[in-house]
């Protein structure tokens, strides 16, 4: 026994067939644009990783310039724990002079601070930032380590200006300018600051030394 014939069943297939093409084509639009994303994506991982490594040779190789100048000798380096994966981490090693290659942990504070600064040097080697803002970072230092740790900032004072906070005379004594605070009366705290072009005795060293030079 056939059963009721629907009159709407053509109209009903022409609104699914309608809804099917534009469900159709948001899918062909879908597959495409992930398609041109992971693509995409693709290159830049690839770019992303080619700077990497290019920046992280550069990198290395003035760490290890700085490092030989901040230690007066020694080996540094920077490297990949998997170098055959640029995600895998980079391992920094440092072996001061006179001593044979050991685990970092075995540093003494004021050499791994200098190693520490050796380093951050290095990134502005490669990329110079007008101000760095260093704090108390030769407080491990012995009077030589400070002043390869002076010798070393010296070299960067045409682009960077150091701001330091010291407890160190010797790092003071080559500031152009010191800030402090004074207590000339108990209970009272008073601020100071020196500019040291303004004492004569400096400042006719300085000109002694330009016309010198």
């Amino acid at each position: 026994m056939a059963g009721s014939v629907n009159l709407e069943a053509l109209e009903e297939l022409e609104q699914l067939q309608s809804r099917y093409d534009t469900l159709s084509g948001h899918e062909k639009d879908l597959l495409e644009t992930k398609a041109t994303l992971t693509k995409t994506m693709q290159k830049i991982d690839v770019d992303s990783q080619s700077i990497f490594l290019e920046t992280l040779e550069k990198i290395r190789v003035n760490f290890q310039t700085l490092y030989r100048k901040s230690f007066g000798g020694g080996h540094a380096d920077i490297v990949l724990e998997n170098p055959e994966d640029p995600d895998s981490g980079i391992e920094i090693l440092a072996t001061p002079p006179g001593k044979t290659t050991f685990s970092n942990n075995l540093l003494s504070g004021g050499e791994k601070a200098l190693t520490a600064v050796s380093l951050i040097m290095a990134f502005f080697q490669h990329r110079p930032s007008p101000f760095c803002v260093l704090d108390e970072v030769d407080a491990p230092f012995d009077e030589a380590n400070i002043g390869r740790f002076v010798n070393v900032l010296n070299e960067f004072l045409d682009s960077t200006r150091f701001i330091i906070v010291t407890h160190s005379k010797k790092t003071m004594t080559a500031a152009d300018r010191i800030y402090g605070i004074t207590m000339q009366e108990s209970g009272v705290s008073r601020q100071v600051s020196v500019r040291f072009e303004e004492i004569p005795e400096r400042a006719e060293a300085a000109q002694h030394e330009n016309k010198a030079a």
